[in-house]
């Protein structure tokens, strides 16, 4: 491994330990050269995937890019980065399960949807609204009443429009006296 500093190609791995979901090995490697320290994910790729744009033209499958794609999504989003590891992890999985390596972008763009609408609802319309190429507010309100349909039978984490809200069945708080300075 070429060390990314000096590019030095004999570098020293220090430690190894797999991911807390077993699907990379993560490496603490150490440069002798510039003695500068990295690490490296080494992980099971099955074969060797080619994605087919919508223009018709092949280029490797890149699981780094849709890492990079899914972080926009849900870039300020209260969601574990081991919740989308092995989100990521289980739609590549899914790809390489498939029996083919020519797989088209929308499979892909589809399975991610999947993933993205069971971890974040707005991670998931910020993505379907790239991946979709939403031109107008109303392609948002489509989306959204996908997301509607969809969630009638699954819990959801907000809070009900019909239950009271907490404000209005809560007690009010008696109001704090304050206390004066005295100069």
């Amino acid at each position: 491994m070429r060390c990314p500093y000096c590019n030095c190609a004999d570098t020293q791995v220090k430690d190894s330990r797999p991911t807390e979901d077993n699907t990379a090995i993560r490496r603490r490697r150490v440069c002798p050269d510039c003695g500068g320290r990295f690490t490296t994910f080494e992980r099971v790729q099955l074969r060797e995937l080619m994605v087919v744009k919508r223009s018709g033209r092949r280029v490797p499958f890149d699981r780094d890019k849709l890492e990079r794609s899914l972080a926009i999504a849900l870039r300020k989003r209260p969601v574990a980065p081991e919740r989308v590891e092995r989100m990521l992890s289980g739609v590549v999985r899914q790809l390489e399960s498939l029996g083919d390596t020519d797989i088209t972008s929308q499979t892909i763009g589809e399975m991610v949807m999947d993933g993205l609408r069971q971890v974040d609802d707005v991670a998931y319309v910020r993505f379907a609204s790239v991946y979709r190429d939403f031109r107008e507010a109303k392609d948002f309100e489509h989306a959204l009443a996908e997301l509607s349909s969809d969630g009638e039978g699954r819990a959801s984490t907000a809070p009900d429009a019909d239950a009271p809200s907490a404000a209005v069945t809560a007690a009010p708080k008696p109001a704090r006296a304050r206390r004066s300075r005295k100069a």
